[in-house]
């Protein structure tokens, strides 16, 4: 079997006396998908930059592509690919002006090919002579992958990729990363979105830099115990104030124009429905529905309020 692609165990990164990362442990192999999942302020960017070598481990250890992530920073940086969160390139350069200065920072010979080929494989060919700050966010993006590709790394690392990205550009982005998937590449990416997360083969939530849970998004979402219901009927506002009033948060979920009511207890769906009808609500409808990674995180976020939804 080869190598870990990437291998943590304890890793850590601490700011003063505040830990940003506290005790990453995880393993990637050739060709996986991981996503790193979790609200601003989690720890992802930190995560990222540390396995980038852009910041140095305060605790723990790690080998990324068999390197030491402490002796072998600049080795580590020449094999991977790193895309940021914000934009990093040069607006007052064009498209081919920015490939090619990253072509010739990381020494790649006769690059004209290989930048011709993530061009075309970007869909930027037609923008080839446009200046960088003309683009608009979705190009810029692809953009700044093409120049992370341009000396094929063995290691994808995308720190909140379609963050600020319209739809259109977003599915054509998720398209790219298919194909890089299909050659094999392994790609680690952050994301605070949860559809996203459900296209990776493995994710790790995160919260104030520990990892929560650590697995398949199938395998977390069986973690969520009893029943789940999403509520229907008008004003799911109204609807949501009442029922706090007998049942707590994590049980009542909200997101936007769903409601989501979680309960072990059987007796809690009758209870619920007589409980509204008394509140002057008769026609609300309790529907069986299976829960999403944003329920499981909702659950593991409203500890120790309870504990025995997981």
């Amino acid at each position: 079997m080869n190598a870990p692609v990437i291998e943590t165990r304890g890793l850590g990164r601490s700011f003063d006396s505040v830990a940003a990362v506290s005790d990453l442990t995880i393993t990637l192999q050739v060709g996986d998908f991981f996503g790193l999942v979790g609200p601003d302020g989690a720890g992802k960017s930190t995560v990222i930059r540390l396995l980038c070598g852009l910041l140095s481990p305060t605790t723990g250890e790690g080998r990324i592509l068999g390197f030491d992530l402490r002796r072998d920073v600049e080795l580590i940086k020449s094999r991977i690919g790193y895309l940021s969160q914000s934009f990093t390139l040069y607006g007052d350069l064009t498209v081919n002006e920015n490939i090619e200065f990253f072509a010739e920072l990381h020494g790649v010979a006769g690059y004209q090919t290989r930048r011709d080929e993530l061009l075309a494989f970007t869909r930027l060919a037609p923008f080839r002579t446009r200046l960088a700050q003309a683009l608009s966010g979705g190009m810029k993006k692809k953009l700044a992958l093409a120049c992370a590709l341009i000396h094929t790394p063995d290691l994808l690392l995308l720190d909140e990729p379609s963050t600020g990205v319209d739809p259109v550009s977003r599915g054509e982005f998720w398209l790219i990363l298919k194909d890089l998937l299909s050659r094999g590449m392994t790609i680690i990416m952050t994301t605070p979105y949860m559809d996203e997360a459900e296209r990776c083969d493995r994710i790790g939530l995160i919260n104030r830099g520990t990892l929560i849970r650590l697995g398949t998004p199938d395998s977390i979402k069986s973690e969520l115990n009893g029943r789940l219901f999403q509520v229907t009927g008008d004003s799911l506002s109204t609807i949501h104030q009442i029922l706090r009033q007998r049942w707590s948060a994590a049980s009542l979920v909200r997101y936007g124009d769903r409601l989501h009511f979680c309960t072990t207890h059987p007796d809690d769906k009758p209870n619920a429905i007589a409980w509204l009808r008394q509140n002057g609500l008769p026609d609300i409808q309790f529907t069986p529905t299976k829960p999403s990674l944003e329920d499981v995180f909702v659950a593991l976020m409203s500890k120790p309020e309870q504990g025995e939804y997981l």
